[in-house]
């Protein structure tokens, strides 16, 4: 059963790596030290429900009703490319790399579960891909698959939360925001593209 949880643990990390626009978003967060907590926590729960979904069988669901795909792609295409502009903006303004508003909770936690639940490819990587493999481990297996999956959500996330949080001292400076938030609108913009041209 360790090999099977293991296997969960090191698939679902291999998929969550990948930067994208949620792990971008939680970076953005870290280094600003702001409501870290709440973003780590709303990514690695949406993460869990999703890939507890795909095991009890949603995933053949979605399978059966691309359209609900269809509207989440088209749908994250608009929210995606409205957030790569607002980073090249901010990119271009050095003054507010520096003094940026601080943002509410509220509009945090919108933005974490937008970045999250818009993405059609979380569906397809947690739910459909994640989900079919852990019901090829078997019955009773397969909830181990799962919970190894989780695990390495969890782990990833407060690593990258938080570790953006420690090093937010160093990584604080108007070079590095500016680096920042060009990286994070060229990702936005790259995942919007991809999800365009599907």
């Amino acid at each position: 059963m360790w090999q099977v949880w293991g296997t969960g643990m090191l698939t679902g990390l291999a998929l969550i790596v990948a930067i994208g626009a949620q792990n971008a978003f939680v970076l953005r967060q870290g280094i600003r030290r702001e409501h870290v907590g709440v973003v780590v926590l709303l990514c690695a729960v949406s993460d869990a429900a999703l890939i507890v979904a795909g095991t009890a069988g949603i995933g053949t669901l979605v399978d059966r009703a691309p359209v609900v795909l269809e509207v989440l792609r088209w749908g994250g295409v608009a929210y995606l490319t409205w957030w790569a502009v607002r980073s090249f903006a901010s990119a271009l303004r050095p003054a507010a790399l520096t003094a940026e508003e601080p943002r509410s909770r509220g509009s945090v936690v919108a933005t974490t579960l937008a970045l999250t639940f818009l993405n059609p490819h979380v569906y397809l990587d947690t739910v459909v891909l994640l989900g079919s493999l852990a019901n090829q481990q078997g019955t009773d297996a397969r909830w181990v698959f799962a919970g190894g999956a989780v695990t390495g959500s969890v782990l990833w996330f407060t690593g990258l939360g938080f570790g953006a949080r420690a090093l937010s001292g160093v990584l604080a400076s108007p070079r590095t925001w500016r680096a920042v938030d060009l990286g994070i609108g060229v990702v936005m913009l790259a995942i919007a593209v991809r999800l365009a041209v599907g």
